[in-house]
This record gives C-alpha cells, sequence and structure tokens, in this order.
C-alpha cells in the first residue's frame, strides 16, 4: 500500500474547560432520570455547559470540528479504566475499576468494545439539524475519558491524578483513563475528530449517549440540544471567536522531524488536548503527551522542524533544571532502579520527495520512530557546557527509591544544532535507524543520530512508576536554547519520543535499491552508553516491501502481528 506522507498534523479545537465548567457547577448531582439501570461505580451524566456555541469555520479548512460543550461528569467516585495487551498479538482488554470506599474492584467490558487506546468508540452521538428542522450531518465520536476537564463544584478534588490523554500510538501497550469524581470531562476531540462540512448558518445539534454505553454504565436516557451558529473566518481576521488570549502560547505537536507526533495548532484555535501523538517529529519536531486547557494560536509551520511551540497542541509543560554544575566524585553506577529502553516498530511509512532539502529524481523511504522507557526508573541525562564551545558533556543519574541521587556516569555529549527548525541541545547516540536487506544486512544508515529528548507519547502508563504527567513534553523547554550553560533531558516512565524521519539524511535513499523486501530496524542506546534494565529489547524491525520504479517507487507494509499501522 503507498499512501501519501503528511507534514502538516492534524490539530486541536478550543475546549476551555475551566471557564464553561464555572456555569456548570451542581448539575451532575442532579436526580436520576426514571427508567435508567443501576449504575455500576459512579453515577455518569451527560450535561451542556451552554445553550448555544459559535463555531468557527477557517479558511482553507475541510470543514468545522463540532466543540458543543458537552461534558461527561462522574459523581460519588472516579470513573477509572486500565485498558491493556499483553503483547501485539493480543487484542486490547478495557476493564474498569470500581472504588467504594476501601475497596476496589474490578469488571472487564464486553469483548471487542474497545480496540485501541484513543477512548471509547461510537461513545457519543450527534445528530445536526438546520433551520428547517432536517437532518444535515449524523455522526458518532470517540469519548476519550483523559480530555479536558475541570472540577463541577468546590468540594471536588483539587487536581486529577489522571493522565491527560488518550495515546494514539499504533503500538501503545497499556493506558490508564479516569475521569476524577465531581469532575466532568469534554466529551470533543477536538482535531481529534473528523470534521463535517457545515457552511455559515445556524443549526441545533443533538447530542447523546450511545445506548450500549448507558446500560454499561447505567446512564440516563437523555439528550442535550445545542444552537450551533457556523461562520466564516478568514485567517487574516485575526482568529474570531476561537483566538487565543493575549499571551497564550502557540502549540502544535509537529512530532519530532516531522512530528514529534505532530499536530500543528491552526492559528485562533485554542488547544484543549485529548490524545498523544502517534506520528512523531519528522525533522525532529515534538510529539509530547496531550495535555488539556492550554490556548493554542499561530498557523501551523509550512514544516514542522523540531523548535520552540511543537507540541501535540496541549501544553507546553514547565522546563526541568538540571543540577548547577558537574558532578563532582567519582563516576559511579549504584545498584539501583534503572531505566529500560525499548524500541517500538516503525510506522507512518511513505514515500517522499525528501521535503525541503531534496535532490530532484531522489525517492526516499520516510518513517516514524519511537523509543520508550519501560522503567522502573526514568532516564536523566544532564549536559554541562565548556564555555564558548557547542558541545556539552553529558552525564546519567542514578537515584535510589527516596529519589535521591546516589551516583552518576559519562553518558556522552550533547551537541547545538544550529539549523532552522532545531535550535537546540541533542543528545548524540540515543538512538540509530538502519534500513536492512532480506537478510538483515545494512542496505542504508539514516543520519538521525542525535536527539531531544521529550515525553511525546504515552506508551505505557501501567508499567511499574509510570509518570501520569511528565514533564519536557514540548521541545522548546526540554532542550534548552544557544545561551545555556547546562541541560536537562528526561525520559520519564511510560512515555515514549516519537521522531519522524522525512528529510534526506534521515529518511532512507531508496533510490537505486531493488524492488523486494526490507525491514526498518529501530535501536535505542546504540553505542551502550546508557545504563539499563536490559539491553535485550532495544531493537524492533518492520518489514516493508518496495515496488515501483525511479521517480514512482511505492512501499507496502505487512501488518505487525495485530497492528495494521503503514
Amino acid at each position: 500500500m503507498t499512501r501519501p506522507h503528511h507534514h502538516s498534523r492534524r490539530r486541536r479545537s478550543a475546549i476551555a474547560a475551566g471557564a464553561a465548567l464555572a456555569v456548570i457547577a451542581g448539575v451532575a448531582g442532579a436526580a436520576p432520570v426514571a427508567g435508567a439501570s443501576t449504575p455500576v461505580g459512579p453515577k455518569l451524566s451527560l450535561i451542556a455547559a451552554s445553550n448555544s456555541v459559535i463555531v468557527d469555520r477557517y479558511e482553507g479548512e475541510p470543514g468545522v470540528y463540532l466543540d458543543l460543550g458537552t461534558y461527561v461528569t462522574a459523581d460519588g467516585g472516579p470513573l477509572e479504566f486500565r485498558v491493556t495487551r499483553k503483547s501485539y498479538k493480543d487484542p486490547v482488554v478495557a476493564k474498569q475499576i470500581i472504588r467504594e470506599g476501601k475497596k476496589t474492584r474490578t469488571r472487564t467490558l464486553p469483548k471487542g468494545l474497545v480496540k485501541d487506546f484513543s477512548g471509547l468508540p461510537g461513545f457519543l452521538q450527534v445528530t445536526v439539524s438546520d433551520a428547517a428542522g432536517a437532518p444535515v450531518v449524523k455522526t458518532t465520536e470517540t469519548f476519550c475519558p483523559n480530555n479536558a476537564s475541570g472540577r463541577l463544584r468546590p468540594d471536588a478534588p483539587s487536581t486529577s491524578k489522571y493522565p491527560e490523554s488518550c495515546s494514539t500510538n499504533p503500538f501503545t501497550l497499556g493506558s490508564v483513563w479516569g475521569v476524577e469524581n465531581g469532575w466532568a470531562t469534554n466529551t470533543n476531540l477536538g482535531y481529534y475528530s473528523e470534521p463535517v462540512d457545515l457552511p455559515a448558518g445556524e443549526y441545533t445539534a443533538k447530542v447523546s449517549v450511545a445506548k450500549k454505553y448507558r446500560e454499561l454504565f447505567g446512564m440516563p436516557n437523555t439528550s442535550k440540544s445545542v444552537k450551533v451558529t457556523v461562520r466564516d473566518v478568514s485567517w487574516d481576521d485575526g482568529g474570531g471567536v476561537g483566538a487565543a488570549p493575549s499571551g497564550a502560547k502557540a502549540t502544535g505537536h509537529a512530532g519530532h522531524g516531522g512530528g514529534h507526533g505532530g499536530h500543528g495548532a491552526a492559528a485562533g484555535h485554542p488547544g484543549a488536548s485529548a490524545h498523544t501523538s502517534s506520528n512523531g517529529r519528522g525533522a525532529d519536531a515534538p510529539a509530547p503527551p496531550a495535555l488539556p486547557n492550554a490556548l493554542a494560536s499561530g498557523k501551523a509551520a509550512a514544516h514542522p522542524g523540531d523548535g520552540p511551540g511543537h507540541t501535540d497542541g496541549s501544553r507546553i509543560a514547565p522546563a526541568l533544571k538540571p543540577n548547577a554544575k558537574r558532578p563532582a566524585g567519582r563516576a559511579s553506577v549504584p545498584d539501583v532502579p534503572k531505566p529500560d529502553l525499548r524500541a517500538l516498530p516503525a510506522w507512518d511509512i511513505s514515500i517522499t520527495d525528501g521535503e525541503d532539502g531534496d535532490i530532484p529524481g531522489k525517492d526516499y523511504l520516510a518513517f516514524s520512530a519511537n523509543v520508550w522507557n519501560a522503567g522502573p526508573a526514568p532516564l536523566v541525562v544532564d549536559g554541562f557546557r565548556s564555555p564558548g564551545k557547542d558541545l556539552m558533556d553529558a552525564y546519567q543519574y542514578f537515584y535510589d527509591a527516596k529519589g535521591k541521587q546516589v551516583g552518576y556516569a559519562p553518558a556522552g555529549t550533547m551537541e547545538w544544532d544550529a539549523r532552522q527548525g532545531h535550535e537546540h541541545w541533542h543528545f548524540t547516540d540515543f538512538a540509530s535507524y538502519r534500513l536492512l536487506r532480506a537478510d538483515k544486512k545494512e542496505a542504508v544508515r539514516s543520519g538521525k543520530e542525535a536527539f531531544c529528548l521529550a515525553n511525546t507519547d504515552a506508551i505505557d502508563y501501567t508499567v511499574k512508576n509510570a509518570n501520569w504527567h511528565p514533564n519536557n513534553t514540548d521541545l522548546s523547554t526540554a532542550c534548552g536554547v544557544q545561551s545555556s550553560i547546562s541541560v536537562r533531558e528526561v525520559l520519564d516512565v511510560g512515555s515514549g519520543d516519537t521522531y519522524t524521519q522525512y528529510r534526506p539524511g534521515q529518511s532512507f535513499d531508496v533510490t537505486d535499491l531493488p524492488n523486494g523486501t526490507y525491514y526498518i530496524e529501530v535501536l535505542a542506546n546504540p553505542e551502550r552508553r546508557l545504563h539499563e534494565t536490559s539491553l535485550a529489547n532495544n531493537t524492533a524491525l518492520r518489514k516493508v516491501v518496495l515496488s515501483g520504479t525511479t521517480g514512482a517507487r511505492k512501499v507496502s507494509v505487512p501488518a505487525h502481528d495485530l497492528i495494521n499501522a503503514p
């Protein structure tokens, strides 16, 4: 199968959860509707923050994204799920965790209901009718419990313990979903949902929860009606109703290098996130875990690069502070928990012309790759600069069970990358990529061997010590600036870092390769400079088949066990 390689990443819609929920506090406590089945676990309700909304249709966009301001509330306890698969040969299994005081019980959701880690599919039913009452759009939407959310009442927990995104990475292994007790989660997935073709005008949207979910969770059989005004907006208009307030940071999950997963936020679209990236950083652009309630502004860049503001459209996490000075004393590698770097099979594979810097007539094999940390300890690397030099000495740090630093070891170098679209410090030898022939011998090597580490994708938040709220999710905070004297780069437990290789030197030049079977090899910690729990899982292979002729090459990508993600 040949498919185009998309460098403009899907973008997210505006969700101002806190402001919207302020007007609906207390609604979740309403009496249950007669006839509703007995709830299992927390009481869930569908509510609407407003009776009417304005939706902007931006010039050149394929349609509008229906952020209707509807929320799912949880009361009497949190709504919580553990979603896992044993391997890529096994289907996804979703279990609801029901907490009743100090007791906890588990129930498995119906087989086949949940097929991936993006949320509960077909949860919401939406019908949009025109001014005459005739239906013009009927659609369903997935519900990510980790989407933009906020408190319903002042006595609810001040913060939510649950992650702030649902993963769309095809090789995710485990997720945790949840709506905190006394909280509400927006049902709209923003730019992860499909746009609908609605011309400017007045409409009425009817929103309800699908019957199978009402029965499963004991929700009342009610619907919400919302008046919708669609208006045309030009990019030159300054953003219309969705314009980000002054001072809002531009975000856009571009993924490292073509995508740290890649979601460039559109100008004037405050971005609420519901998902983490799966596309990676193309040239080297970031794809961090989605973290909601941030506001985005500014058009997506022509190509994502991997500079400031490239996130998944959710938030830009605070920068991490390195040690104030170089470590003293003798280096040592103590017997304490260490990270476990694991390579994932490549995906998002396609033939391109090399984008910027291409050579006419050349064919390149582009792909996305991810290395993640299965723990049980984070990978912590500090770089220390010699004054006046564009090179840092890198050290890996080790910590005991209480978080006290107990050792360090040299880990190579960090180098300043001055190229436009990068402009930050790269840790060298974090990963490498090779295209192997059918006999597993090298055919082409990628030139990408230096990385700005960022927690772009939630790969498995069910592993021991997984951090559901990682920092340095964005390249603008993760990897310093030209004037930095030191930098800290971290790959947290449960998270991975996706890079998309589409530029010449990073992608594979396949112009002169014969047609046939090849393997994309993703190798973590290639020089073994980093100390890990295990080195046995650092390599992943993905089979590809090249065909066609020069200038018109094609690639087909067989499924990897049950994962059919070209």
